[in-house]
């Protein structure tokens, strides 16, 4: 369903579990992130109503999981970590501005949709293996929990590339997308990060 072309490493969840404090603290700033990425989508394409609407409930729903998270954090008596950056969604970011970066405002509407669905389609893959894979039955359930929101959201992002595509041949750039993705996931999958 995702189309993702190269699935995680199973090995991931084996160095995940030796450093669960990284990967929560990690989690909780991608869902801040996702829901910062919402926002800005709102200000810089406010001519599109339903995606406002959309992405209104985006913020808040990635907020709630942000709280989700730290919940979980404390419950379990560690502390949040210091928010760092996410190399594999910069690469990303890179690849589609280098590719198909500027132009008119339709072109960067496109490309921060699938930006969007790529990141949601790869973290919601990574929280199926955590759901299905990981000895710890409580994240098991929680990463099961989360992980349909995960999709909706890559399929809301998805679905607006279509809508509003325009002239731009969205299927080819997704496509294209998808290839690039699963090449870049060979240097990933080595860390106790969503998505390292």
């Amino acid at each position: 369903m995702l189309g993702l072309k190269l699935p995680t490493d199973p090995r991931w969840v084996n160095i995940v579990e030796g450093n669960i404090q990284e990967i929560l603290t990690d989690h909780a700033y991608c869902e801040q992130k996702a829901a910062s990425n919402a926002i800005s989508t709102i200000v810089k394409f406010p001519e599109y109503p339903d995606v406002v609407k959309a992405m209104t409930e985006i913020a808040i729903e990635e907020m709630e999981h942000f709280g989700m998270v730290h919940a979980k954090i404390i419950e379990r008596g560690l502390t949040l970590g210091k928010e760092r950056r996410d190399p594999y969604v910069v690469d990303l970011i890179n690849h589609m501005n280098g590719k198909y970066g500027g132009g008119p405002k339709e072109n960067q509407f496109v490309s921060k949709m699938l930006i969007g669905a790529m990141i949601e389609a790869r973290s919601c893959e990574r929280f199926k293996i955590l759901s299905e894979e990981i000895q710890d039955d409580d994240l098991k359930k929680f990463y099961w929990d989360l992980m349909e929101s995960e999709a909706r959201h890559y399929t809301t992002f998805l679905n607006f590339a279509r809508q509003y595509g325009g002239n731009i041949n969205v299927e080819e750039r997704w496509q294209e997308f998808l290839a690039f993705e699963a090449s870049l996931m060979e240097k990933y999958g080595k860390k106790e990060t969503m998505h390292g």
